[in-house]
C-alpha cells in the first residue's frame, strides 16, 4: 500500500483524513450545468418519490470568490453599483446593438465611394 503524506497542514485540513486527495480536482467543473438547473429526486421510506426542479432565478448574478470577500450581502453590492451608475457609460442591450449594426453598415455586396466630392454606391468588385 502506498504511503500517504500530507503536503499542506492548514487549519482547514484538520478534519480531512490523509487518504483524501483533491489535488486533481477542477474548480467550477459543473458550474454551467448547475446554472442551467438540476433535478433532485427524494426517495421516501414508503416507496414514493418526490421530484424537485431547481433553477437559479433569471436575474441571479454570481460573484467570484475574490470579489465576494469585499461584498458581504446584496445591499452592499447594490449600493456600490448604484454609486457607479452615474459615471458608467450607457450601453445598449445586445439585441439592440445587433439591430443597429445591421442597419448602419452597408451590405457586403455594396459599398459607397466618393468620386469628385459625390458619394455613389458601387458593387464590390466593381472598378472605379
Amino acid at each position: 500500500m502506498k504511503k500517504v503524506t500530507r503536503r499542506n497542514s492548514n487549519s482547514n485540513d484538520a478534519d480531512m483524513l490523509p487518504e483524501y486527495d483533491f489535488s486533481g480536482g477542477v474548480r467550477g467543473k459543473h458550474y454551467r450545468a448547475m446554472q442551467a438547473g438540476y433535478t433532485v429526486t427524494i426517495h421516501k421510506e414508503d416507496g414514493t418519490k418526490v421530484v424537485k426542479q431547481y433553477k437559479p432565478a433569471r436575474d441571479t448574478v454570481v460573484l467570484a470568490p475574490d470579489v465576494r470577500k469585499h461584498f458581504p450581502n446584496s445591499e452592499v453590492v447594490n449600493a456600490t453599483l448604484r454609486s457607479l451608475i452615474p459615471s458608467a457609460p450607457r450601453f445598449k442591450p445586445a439585441s439592440l446593438m445587433a439591430t443597429a449594426r445591421k442597419t448602419s453598415r452597408p451590405s457586403a455586396k455594396s459599398r459607397s465611394k466618393t468620386v469628385n466630392g459625390q458619394t455613389r454606391a458601387r458593387r464590390v468588385g466593381e472598378d472605379a
